[in-house]
C-alpha cells in the first residue's frame, strides 16, 4: 500500500491573539441561532457515552430537534461506563501549584508535542466547569472529611487534579449525562433510538445531512435526515481484537464517514495503558483494565535477577526492583503511560516478568496498607481490588496485584478543526471519535475530560455558528438512494459469501497480526510485513467468511462480519501512517527511533505534522499534513527524571 501527499491543511477556526483568550473570542464571533430558529432546526447524534449523551442533553436543551441513536439497548450501556480511575480539572483545590497553564502543559508534554497548543488550552478552561456541572447533577465525587471534593494523581502530573468517584467515576458522570438526556427525551427535544447501528452517512449538497442506520432487532435499513450529523462513536482499540474496550465497540461510524470524504488524523497513535490484567489463555475475548489509580498507593516491581519464579512474599526487599522509581525518580509510578508501558515491556524482555510466561509486572499495595490502613485503602480502590479478585482469584490486600500493558484508547480519529468539524461541512465529531486533543499519547484521566469539554460546552457553541445558515432545505432523493445501496449491497455480499470461518475468528488473527507488528514497538520490516499480511487476510475474509442467517432480524454474526471487515481498511491506514512516521512519540514507538536510553526520539523537523488521510476511492490514500506550532510550550524532548 503506498500514499500520495496532497495540499496541506491548516485549521481555520482557531482565532489568533493570546491563547487564554482563544476560545472567548471564538465565543463571541461564532453566529447566534435564536430560540424560534433552533425549534425548526434538526441535528443528529451517533452515540450516547460521555461525549454523544452530553451533547445530545445540552442541544435538546437548548432547543434544537436532536435524534439520538446508540447500538446498545440502553445509552447508560456506552463503554463510557468501564472509566474507573477520574476526570481531570484545574480546580486546584489542593493549593498545591495547579493551574490553567499546568493543565494545559502537563497535557502538551504528555501527548509528546502533538497536540494543537489552542485545543488543549480550551480543554483546560473548561475543566473547571465540567466538575461544577457534574457535581449539580449530583455525580457523588469522593469528598475529604471537611466536605471539599478530593483529588488523587494521575500520570503525567506532579499535582493532584484528578476528581474521582472511587473506581466508577466513568459510570457516576454518564449517569448524570444520563438523567439529562432522559429529562430531553421526556420533554420531546431528543428523539432516542436504541439498537440502531450507523452504517453509512448521506451527503447531499456537499453537506452531511442524514445517516443511515440498521435496526439491529428488525433488520430494517432506516434513513433519517437533519441539518447536521455529530459522530461521538468513540475509538477503534478493538482493531486489535484483545483490548480493553467493550466487544462491541467498533470503527464502523468514523471509518464509513472518512470514506465519504472526511479525513482521518493520525489513524497510528494507539494508547497502550500499563495497568491491565494480563492475558490467561487463547480463549479470552477481551481484556481487563486495572484502574491507572491503583499506580497512587500501588508500587510496580519485579524481581532483580532473571528467571526469579518465587512467590512474592518470598523475594526480601534488596532482591526487587521497582524500576519505575529507579529510572523516573520524579514521577516514579505515574509516569505517563507510554513510559511505564515500555519500562513493563522492556523488564518482561529482560526475562523478569512474573506470572505465567513470564508477561507481567507486579502492583504492590503492601506498603500503602502498611501506611494508611486496610480501611483506607479499601475506601479508595475497594470494588476494583474485588473486581481483580473475581477474575484471578488472588487477593490483592495480601499479594500483589499482576499487571501488563494492553491495547486501550487511541488518539487518532477524524480530522476536526476548532469548531470540531470535520473535513466534511455539517458533520462534527466530538470525543475519542476525533483525533484533536491529546497528540501522540493521553494523560490518564483525561478521556472523561475531553468527551464532557465537547459535548457540554465547546459542541453546542460551535455547531449554531454553522447552523445559524440552515435550514438546509431537501434533500435530494438520488443522494438517500446511494447511501442506501451502498448499505444494503454490503450487507447482501457478506451473507452472500457461505464460507467456512467466522469474523471472530478472522478478527482475532488480524488483531494478533496489528500487535505483533503495530502494537507496542513498531519497525519498518514488520510493519511492512503487516501491510503485506492484510490484504491477503482481507481477500480471504470476503471469500470465505460465513455470515449465517439472513438480513431481516436479529443477526450477531452478520453485525460483528460489518465491523470486522472495516477493521480490516483501518488496520491497512494504521500501519500505513506508522511506517511512513519514521519517529518515535508517545504510543508511537519506532525501534529505529529512540535514545541511548531506549526513550521516544522526536524528529520535529520532519514529522511535527498532523497526518490527515484523505480516502482516494480510485488509487492509494492522500496524506495532507497540518504543520504544528509551539508558542506556549517549548518542544523538548520529555523527560519525567
Amino acid at each position: 500500500m503506498n500514499y500520495t501527499t496532497g495540499a496541506p491543511i491548516r485549521d481555520t477556526k482557531a482565532p489568533d491573539g493570546p491563547i487564554e483568550d482563544r476560545w472567548d473570542q471564538r465565543r463571541f464571533s461564532a453566529k447566534l441561532v435564536n430560540p424560534a430558529n433552533k425549534r425548526k432546526l434538526n441535528v443528529i447524534v451517533v452515540g450516547t457515552g460521555l461525549a454523544g449523551g452530553s451533547a445530545a442533553a445540552t442541544l435538546g436543551e437548548l432547543g434544537y430537534k436532536v435524534k439520538s441513536f446508540c447500538y446498545q439497548d440502553s445509552p447508560r450501556r456506552a463503554h463510557s461506563i468501564a472509566a474507573q480511575g477520574g476526570i481531570n480539572a484545574a480546580k486546584n483545590y489542593r493549593g498545591d501549584g495547579d493551574s490553567i497553564h499546568r493543565l494545559f502543559y502537563d497535557t502538551v508534554k504528555g501527548g509528546d508535542f502533538r497536540a494543537r497548543e489552542s485545543n488543549v488550552y480550551r480543554l483546560a478552561q473548561v475543566s473547571v466547569n465540567i466538575i461544577d456541572q457534574a457535581v449539580a447533577q449530583g455525580v457523588p465525587f469522593a469528598r475529604e472529611y471537611g466536605g471539599l471534593l478530593d483529588t488523587r494523581s494521575f500520570g503525567g502530573a506532579q499535582v493532584s487534579r484528578t476528581f474521582y468517584a472511587r473506581g466508577q467515576t466513568g459510570q457516576q458522570l454518564l449517569l448524570g449525562a444520563y438523567q439529562a438526556l432522559e429529562r430531553q427525551i421526556a420533554a420531546g427535544t431528543v428523539e432516542m433510538h436504541t439498537r440502531h447501528e450507523m452504517l453509512d452517512l448521506v451527503i447531499s449538497g456537499g453537506r452531511a445531512r442524514g445517516v443511515i442506520v440498521r435496526d439491529l432487532v428488525t433488520g430494517e435499513i432506516e434513513t433519517h435526515l437533519a441539518d447536521a450529523v455529530v459522530l461521538a462513536t468513540g475509538g477503534y482499540g478493538n482493531v486489535f481484537f484483545l483490548s480493553t474496550n467493550a466487544k462491541g465497540c467498533n470503527t464502523t461510524a468514523i471509518w464509513r464517514a472518512h470514506r465519504r470524504g472526511a479525513y482521518f488524523g493520525n489513524p497510528c497513535y494507539t494508547q497502550i495503558h500499563p495497568t491491565c490484567i494480563p492475558v490467561s489463555g487463547e480463549y479470552q475475548s477481551k481484556l481487563t483494565l486495572m484502574s491507572e489509580s491503583l499506580r497512587n498507593d500501588g508500587r510496580v516491581w519485579v524481581p532483580v535477577q532473571a528467571g526469579d519464579t518465587r512467590a512474592p512474599g518470598d523475594i526480601p526487599e534488596a532482591e526487587r526492583d521497582y524500576y519505575l522509581e529507579r529510572i523516573y525518580p520524579a514521577f516514579g509510578n505515574l509516569v505517563p503511560r507510554d513510559i511505564a508501558s515500555r519500562a513493563a515491556k522492556n523488564v518482561c524482555d529482560e526475562g523478569r516478568g512474573v506470572g505465567p510466561g513470564g508477561l507481567g509486572v507486579y502492583l504492590d499495595f503492601a506498603d500503602a496498607i502498611a501506611r494508611l490502613g486496610k480501611d483506607a485503602v479499601e475506601k479508595k480502590y475497594g470494588n476494583l481490588f474485588e473486581m481483580y479478585e473475581r477474575i484471578t482469584g488472588e487477593d490483592p490486600y495480601t499479594r500483589p496485584m499482576r499487571i501488563y500493558p494492553a491495547v486501550h484508547y487511541t488518539m487518532g480519529g477524524l480530522w476536526v478543526d476548532y469548531d470540531l468539524q470535520s473535513t466534511i461541512p455539517g458533520m462534527f465529531v466530538i470525543g475519542e471519535a476525533n483525533f484533536s486533543d491529546h497528540g501522540a499519547n493521553r494523560l490518564g484521566a483525561s478521556a472523561l475530560m475531553q468527551g464532557l469539554a465537547d459535548g457540554y460546552f465547546v459542541l453546542p457553541t460551535t455547531i449554531g455558528d454553522y447552523l445559524a445558515a440552515g435550514p438546509f432545505g431537501e434533500v435530494a432523493q438520488e443522494d438517500v438512494d446511494e447511501a442506501v445501496g451502498q448499505v444494503t449491497g454490503k450487507i447482501g455480499r457478506l451473507l452472500a459469501v457461505g464460507g467456512t470461518r467466522t469474523a471472530d475468528s478472522y478478527h482475532r488473527e488480524l488483531g494478533k497480526l496489528m500487535w505483533d507488528h503495530c502494537g507496542m514497538e513498531r519497525t519498518e520490516e514488520g510493519l511492512r510485513k503487516a501491510l503485506e499480511r492484510i490484504p491477503e487476510l482481507r481477500e480471504e475474509f470476503w471469500n470465505n467468511v460465513k455470515v449465517p442467517g439472513e438480513g431481516e432480524g436479529l443477526n450477531q454474526a452478520l453485525e460483528r462480519a460489518g465491523r470486522v471487515a472495516d477493521f480490516f481498511d483501518l488496520a491497512e491506514l494504521m500501519c500505513l501512517d506508522a511506517l511512513h512516521r519514521t519517529e518515535s512519540c508517545g504510543g508511537h514507538f519506532r525501534a529505529e527511533s529512540q535514545t541511548e536510553e531506549g526513550e521516544a526520539l522526536r524528529d520535529d523537523e520532519h514529522f511535527a505534522y498532523v497526518a490527515a488521510w484523505e480516502h482516494n476511492p480510485d488509487g492509494d490514500p492522500v496524506l495532507h499534513k497540518e504543520e504544528l506550532q509551539y508558542e506556549y510550550v517549548k518542544m523538548s524532548q520529555r523527560s519525567y527524571k
